[in-house]
């Protein structure tokens, strides 16, 4: 059966419903002086300056920005954000909201490591006008002059909006159906796609986010380092605080990754006792890898409520790392929320909101593969929290979340991702399109008002992804459902999600998560590097063949590191775990396996890379030392 329920208050044209960038005027009347956006500035002061706007200010300087944007671009035209992440950023995404020019949250051009995604977004969404700083426009500047991209009709900063431009601001109707903003997504294989997310979509996801995720408690704050440009970044810091009028705290990336232990700091100040927070998995994983018994020491993690684990594939191991490292500064047990969601869904589809651990099982993996959930070791649905090492759920679009069980064989270990809140989710037979039974693996299909309409100027593929329809419905509705992408499973009432469809491995007809095969890899030798490891077919004479990347670990020393050894160990491993041999092995140098925006394994742009011989081999390496 389906998971979750459709609101009536949260569809569009509900009861009382308004879309969510009026509650800036609301709140800014009802309580002027609250807080309502605090950054935090690292760059100015190590011990971070923080520099908060109240509910009055936020909307006086929001109505600026609207002003401001329409002096220079119409209705529907696109602002794209080129700025920093600060105080101006959130205020620009909130003018744009009200000034009916659609925004596109990008970013400066010099964060390292998006360049593609900066430029194939630019392109594809054609700006009328770019909103940056005076700091960022030299990096602008040498975008626009290197990149055969549009230039732009004018260039705003947004440092420099003169706030009396708000009592120039009459209100105009706000429609659900009016595009907001578009959210860029970047695959492993496509160039990046704008979702057109509507103001009745981000209105409807807030409000379910904030329903399955924060418990009424009073108070409560949102602590987060997540980029703006990130859907879970956008939405949990700008779009759920909006819905009640709570205050955000939160820095930029850079400050975080450059301290993670900050993070929790943030989240320790806060006087109120009632913080919530999200991040990828890798966030938790390293936070804490970094924090020092000294740090930690002085936290105090009692009242944070929930941290939302979601973005990439959820590892057991980082459950019960991040639980154990962090219960002496108080973490609750039950603060650890793992969710699934992804851009086309707005971001939030499920979470694990019950205040309890996280809740695991254990599964035979061969079953699995052949579409059929079977548990192991008489496991009766829990796991009893954060126990289990080497298993995974997953979130926002996840490219695998069953993951190999360490020492276990053949049993993998998939982590809940929680129940729908506002919105239906189905697993479905992908060529059928008829609805699986619980215990089925299918493809996740999702259907309610924070599903996009479609992707920006490509009705083709919006059609695939957003036009499902269910050829036997019964009770559910016949459509359009939003296809994910993704495999999954219903089990007790709860979401589980499996792998990428586009990333199943088919060897001698058998079916493979690739994420089961990457575990076995970076556990076979201490010299692969643990997260960093590809694993995907290419197509042999007779029947797909299995080549799997690994990325070198520093921390084993060139001299001592023999690569044959390596090579015997892999494919031991995966010969004994999943009956299969491999094709190819190919160690890399660190830093050498595709990942997407988010953070996920790009299996499809490895194995490019793989089979256009660009990969910087360890073998080259070490010959080129010789």
């Amino acid at each position: 059966m389906a998971l979750g329920s459709l609101l009536p208050e949260l569809q569009p044209g509900g009861a009382g419903r308004t879309p969510l960038i009026e509650r800036v005027a609301q709140w800014a009347a009802e309580k002027p002086e609250a807080p309502a956006f605090t950054f935090v500035d690292y760059s100015v002061n190590p011990a971070g300056a923080k520099v908060t706007l109240s509910w009055a200010e936020a909307h006086r300087r929001a109505r600026a920005m609207a002003v401001r944007l329409r002096q220079s671009a119409e209705p529907g035209e696109r602002a794209a954000l080129l700025l920093p992440q600060t105080l101006e950023y959130m205020m620009t995404m909130l003018g744009a909201l009200y000034s009916h020019v659609v925004a596109v949250p990008l970013f400066s051009p010099d964060l390292p490591g998006h360049a593609d995604r900066l430029i194939g977004a630019y392109r594809d969404s054609e700006p009328a006008v770019i909103v940056t700083s005076r700091n960022a426009l030299p990096h602008v500047e040498k975008f626009l002059a290197d990149q055969d991209v549009p230039k732009p009709r004018e260039i705003i900063f947004a440092e420099e909006v003169d706030e009396a431009l708000a009592d120039r601001w009459q209100n105009e109707p706000i429609g659900f159906d009016d595009l907001a903003y578009l959210q860029y997504t970047s695959g492993s294989t496509r160039r990046p796609a704008g979702v057109e997310i509507t103001h009745g979509n981000v209105t409807a996801n807030a409000a379910q986010l904030w329903a399955g995720w924060a418990p009424e408690k009073p108070n409560p704050e949102l602590v987060s380092w997540l980029p703006l440009f990130h859907d879970m970044g956008l939405i949990a810091t700008m779009a759920m605080p909006l819905v009640n009028g709570d205050h955000a705290i939160y820095t930029d990336p850079v400050s975080f990754i450059m301290n993670p232990v900050r993070w929790l700091e943030l989240i320790a100040e806060r006087p109120n006792k009632n913080v919530y927070t999200a991040g990828p998995n890798f966030a938790y994983e390293y936070v804490a890898s970094m924090a020092t018994p000294e740090r930690i020491a002085k936290l105090d993690l009692t009242g944070l409520t929930a941290c939302l684990n979601g973005a990439e594939p959820i590892r057991t191991s980082t459950l019960r790392t991040f639980a154990e490292t962090f219960a002496p500064a108080g973490l609750r047990p039950g603060a650890q929320v793992p969710g699934y969601g992804l851009a086309e869904a707005t971001v939030f589809v499920t979470a694990a909101g019950d205040d309890t651990p996280p809740k695991m099982i254990k599964v035979d993996r061969a079953a699995l593969t052949q579409g059929e959930l079977r548990l192991r070791d008489g496991d009766p649905g829990a796991d009893g929290g954060a126990e289990a090492d080497g298993g995974a759920g997953a979130g926002g679009g996840a490219d695998g979340s069953a993951e190999a069980d360490g020492g276990a064989e053949g049993i993998s270990t998939l982590v809940s991702c929680g129940r729908a809140v506002g919105q239906l989710v189905a697993i479905v037979d992908p060529e059928t399109r008829i609805e699986r039974p619980d215990g089925r693996v299918g493809e996740i299909w999702v259907h309610g008002p924070n599903t996009a309409p479609g992707y920006w100027r490509n009705s083709e593929r919006s059609q695939d992804t957003f036009g499902g329809e269910l050829a036997e419905p019964g009770e559910l509705p016949a459509g359009p459902w939003m296809k994910t992408g993704d495999y999954g499973v219903i089990h007790e009432g709860e979401l589980y999600v499996t792998g990428r469809i586009k990333d199943l491995i088919i060897v001698d007809g058998r079916n493979h998560y690739p994420q089961d095969i990457e575990v076995t890899t970076q556990e076979a030798h201490p010299a692969v590097r643990h997260d960093h490891v590809a694993a995907f077919a290419v197509q042999g004479e007779e029947t797909e063949l299995l080549v799997v990347v690994a990325e070198r670990n520093r921390r084993v020393p060139l001299a001592r590191l023999d690569l044959a050894e390596v090579e015997s160990a892999v494919r031991g491993a995966i010969n004994v775990e999943h009956e299969m041999s491999v094709h190819e092995f190919v160690m890399v140098e660190p830093g050498a396996v595709a990942r997407t925006s988010s953070g996920k394994i790009a299996r499809s742009a490895t194995r490019q890379r793989f089979e256009a011989g660009e990969l910087p081999t360890t073998e080259a390496r070490l010959a080129g030392r010789k």
